[in-house]
């Protein structure tokens, strides 16, 4: 790389230009040319051998272990189900940069992590292989992209995040999968004794599983009915009103004097009730239904009882409206009713006046007119 000259109003000025862990890097001399020829050299030597001071700063932050330092300082923290986060995102993101320092990942090397991931399946209980999900990956791009975040403002990392030049899948979030109410009766006939509280609080409220399982004694307030949230999705406190089906769910649960968590726990951890819950769902008939459906189910059934989008959004705790339109369908059944109510009110027409007293004889047999008819006929008035 040569050295380069500008003249200025001092006279020539020389300067070099060199690479340094895939960025360029200008440093000012001065007026001696072979001055600059020698800092160049300099700085070649050092990157050669690996003694340049930002290459050498940088160097000794390898991602795991920063990773793993994210987990405890940040992670653990803020988010409320940082286990599920580490499991599933960390985890293979600690896999794929193994070994690899924080200046070493290139926007590059992120698209390679992407598309391998996006190749991944994984294993289910029924011994099929599922095809990894946009969303899932994007939810690993999502935390790679928090960790360098974490980096740069700790000062770890100086350089631009390298999930920034990188696009993310397109997500489908079209599948809106709800209960009707035959089917909501059917689920709650079917679940265990311990299973019926957790699904009618879940129905009732909207709460997700993570928010409804960490729930302690403290947070219910049966005098206003009201559930406090402390920890939610969206780090902001929430307060969940209750309604006469929680109140009575929840009084009905019987206390652990050794928990303060009112459904059951084994030690720090919500118990797991997902065999329970697969059971009721094929005991009522259910199928391609999740846990989490039961919160769309909550805000479906809302906005087809006639609730406003601004109230359902406050209630499920989305932050802006533009979450909760994707509850805004309505089912088919409601549809049906809706053109039904339309059509009854079109053939329940009553005739206020009218001149022609056959017109209103043949409007008493077929309940209604013709748009022709109400055209022609000046002298009947609707």
């Amino acid at each position: 790389m040569p050295v380069y000259e500008y003249k200025g109003k001092r006279g020539i000025i020389y300067y070099i230009v060199y690479s340094a862990n895939g960025r360029r890097k200008t440093e000012h001399i001065g007026k001696d040319k072979k001055l600059a020829e020698q800092v160049l050299h300099k700085r070649l030597t050092e990157i050669a051998e690996n003694k340049f001071l930002d290459i050498k700063k940088e160097q000794k932050v390898k991602f795991e272990d920063f990773a793993d330092e994210y987990v405890e300082l940040y992670l653990k923290a803020n988010n409320f189900a940082w286990e599920r986060s580490a499991k599933h995102n960390i985890k293979w993101l600690k896999q794929f940069f193994s070994g690899k320092y924080l200046h070493e990942i290139t926007p590059m090397l992120v698209e390679k992590f992407k598309a391998e991931r996006a190749k991944q399946v994984k294993s289910a209980k029924t011994g099929k292989a599922k095809s990894i999900k946009p969303a899932t990956v994007n939810r690993s791009l999502s935390c790679l992209r928090s960790i360098f975040n974490r980096a740069i403002s700790w000062g770890k990392f100086s350089g631009e995040n390298p999930v920034k030049k990188v696009k993310f899948f397109k997500e489908n979030n079209a599948r809106l999968r709800y209960l009707e109410k035959n089917e909501i009766e059917r689920l709650i006939a079917n679940c265990s004794s311990k299973l019926k509280p957790i699904v009618i609080v879940a129905l009732n409220t909207g709460m997700r599983k993570g928010e409804m399982l960490n729930l302690k004694w403290h947070d219910i307030d049966f005098r206003h009915n009201i559930i406090y949230l402390n920890k939610t999705k969206n780090g902001e406190r929430r307060e969940v009103p209750m309604n006469g089906f929680v109140s009575k769910a929840l009084i009905a649960v019987r206390k652990n004097p050794q928990s303060e968590y009112i459904f059951p726990h084994h030690g720090d951890k919500p118990s797991d009730f997902r065999k329970s819950f697969f059971t009721a769902l094929k005991k009522s008939g259910i199928v391609d239904f999740r846990f989490h459906d039961l919160r769309h189910t909550f805000a479906s059934q809302l906005v087809m009882s006639g609730v406003d989008l601004n109230t359902v959004r406050e209630l499920l705790g989305h932050k802006s409206l533009e979450m909760t339109l994707r509850y805004s369908h309505l089912s088919p059944d409601h549809k049906k009713r809706a053109v039904d109510i339309l059509g009854q009110s079109i053939h329940k027409l009553e005739p206020k006046t009218a001149g022609n007293l056959q017109e209103v004889s043949n409007f008493e047999n077929r309940h209604f007119f013709t748009l022709a008819e109400l055209i022609d006929n000046e002298k009947v008035v609707i």
